[in-house]
């Protein structure tokens, strides 16, 4: 079967009670388009409310810790999440690996917690744009994303479907810089190789999303490169006005190829 487009939105440190009127909106409009898994990842001070206002439509979290419990001050475990009623969290976000200095193993502790609390984890790679202009972006991507990829219960089958990997070229994210779609083309399939080496066949099945600036002038283009099974969607994710043609646009790429190329 074809992988469903998923469109996750990343509303980073924004968002106060007061936006709980735009999540409602961008649920109700995600009913249009039932062949697109449509989330959003909020800041934790939101996941309850927007689960309690928006049942049955999928809340992220854009961050966890890997530790059940403990003296983490300011830290939100496994727990906390699905009891506010997250439904997946992303780890790994290059702001997270940049500003909060969070290694590979890090990220891999985090998402192996994650899967086995029975949330779902998006987990980021990308390169950054000195390491780009050597000529070093696939083989950096490549060993960042071996170091972080998660085993859950130590059964490769137990992964890829509540695994996605979202590659963000960090020069592209908020820069109004999207990768090329050859660059996106050739770094997607670097991916799906390594997802492949990791899970076997199972590696076909886990999605492989494009972030970087992604927005409504630019969606269509980049559903159209193989093995682009979604976006992880930034700034364009805070309002239903900039957020939903994109997951339009999305669910036009199911329409236009229904098959995994």
């Amino acid at each position: 079967m074809p992988r469903r487009k998923l469109v996750a939105g990343n509303w980073k440190m924004h968002g106060t009670a007061s936006d709980l009127g735009q999540v409602a909106a961008i649920a109700e409009a995600s009913k249009q388009f039932p062949a697109v898994d449509v989330v959003l990842c909020l800041p934790a001070t939101l996941i309850e409310r927007a689960a309690r206002a928006v049942p049955g439509f999928s809340i992220g979290a854009q961050d966890v810790h890997f530790a059940d419990k403990g003296a983490h001050t300011g830290c939100v475990c496994t727990a906390m999440l699905t009891d506010a009623g997250a439904s997946l969290t992303i780890v790994g976000h290059s702001e997270r690996r940049e500003a909060q200095r969070e290694s590979d193993a890090d990220v891999k502790a985090k998402a192996d917690a994650a899967l086995s609390a029975g949330l779902g984890v998006i987990l980021c790679v990308g390169e950054n744009l000195e390491t780009r202009e050597a000529g070093q972006a696939v083989a950096a991507v490549s060993t960042q994303l071996d170091g972080s990829l998660p085993h859950g219960d130590g059964s490769a089958a137990s992964v890829p479907d509540r695994l996605a990997v979202a590659y963000e070229p960090i020069w592209a994210i908020g820069t109004g810089k999207v990768a090329s779609t050859v660059d996106i083309a050739e770094m997607h399939a670097a991916i799906r190789e390594r997802l492949r080496a990791a899970y076997s066949a199972a590696g076909n099945e886990v999605r492989i999303l494009y972030g970087g600036s992604v927005k409504a002038s630019n969606a269509a283009e980049i559903f159209a490169v193989a093995d682009v099974d979604g976006a992880l969607v930034g700034g364009a994710s805070l309002t239903a006005e900039d957020f939903v043609p994109i997951v339009e646009a999305a669910a036009a790429a199911v329409e236009a190829s229904p098959a995994i190329a």
